[in-house]
């Protein structure tokens, strides 16, 4: 039987699937699972009256469970694989917190307009810690050559800081992140990335959309 998940549904078109990293990570781990799942997407801006009842805080993502809907991607992944746990996507917990720092620090330098503020020098900080980690690894992920939780996370969000800084701020990540450039390429490129991703232009309008936001260059 196939669970129900919902996710964010595109900014300005509802009827197909949105930019939100959150959602993608609960969906990658669905795939990477093989859990059949069926999708309902929801617009943030006109959540539909049900979802509400169901789910007052209307937050997304959220797995419809015996008792109600669980939001959180950290606790709808902590069940996923509480309930199903095979394939494991558990990561050693020396890994586990590797690039946990990037997404806070990409949403901070995307929203500055000071470029004396130390926000770009955050993010690159960051960025180079995670190159470090890579270096030192295995790969192509984290955690060796299987994808685990800790990728299942952080491929979106880092997807996102790619093409959102480069549409909006004109700014890209550095060449000299060789093991970065190499780690994107290998998660973009999987099955499980590629069927649960929004297009370039979707991930941009969807940030375009949030406070604070705007295109700079």
């Amino acid at each position: 039987m196939a669970v129900e998940v919902a996710v964010k549904a595109a900014v300005g078109n509802p009827d197909i699937l949105g930019d939100c990293p959150f959602s993608q990570r609960v969906l990658i781990t669905l795939e990477e699972k093989h859990i059949p799942y069926t999708k309902k997407l929801i617009d943030l801006s006109n959540k539909p009256q049900w979802y509400l009842e169901a789910n007052p805080a209307g937050k997304v993502p959220a797995l419809k469970t015996a008792d109600g809907w669980l939001a959180d991607s950290d606790e709808i992944t902590k069940k996923l694989e509480q309930d199903y746990p095979e394939p494991s996507l558990v990561t050693p917990p020396e890994k586990a917190s590797v690039g946990s720092k990037i997404f806070p620090s990409f949403v901070g330098f995307l929203k500055s307009d000071d470029p004396q503020d130390g926000k770009q020098e955050a993010l690159l900080t960051e960025l180079e810690a995670l190159d470090k980690a890579l270096s030192e690894g295995e790969g192509p992920f984290i955690a060796g050559s299987k994808i685990t939780q800790v990728d299942v996370a952080l491929i979106p969000k880092l997807y996102h800081t790619k093409v959102a800084l480069k549409a909006l701020k004109g700014w890209e990540i550095p060449a000299k992140l060789e093991n970065v450039h190499k780690y994107v390429k290998a998660a973009t490129e999987t099955e499980s990335f590629q069927k649960t991703t929004a297009s370039d232009d979707l991930i941009v309008k969807g940030w375009l959309a949030h406070d604070g936001v705007k295109k700079q260059i």
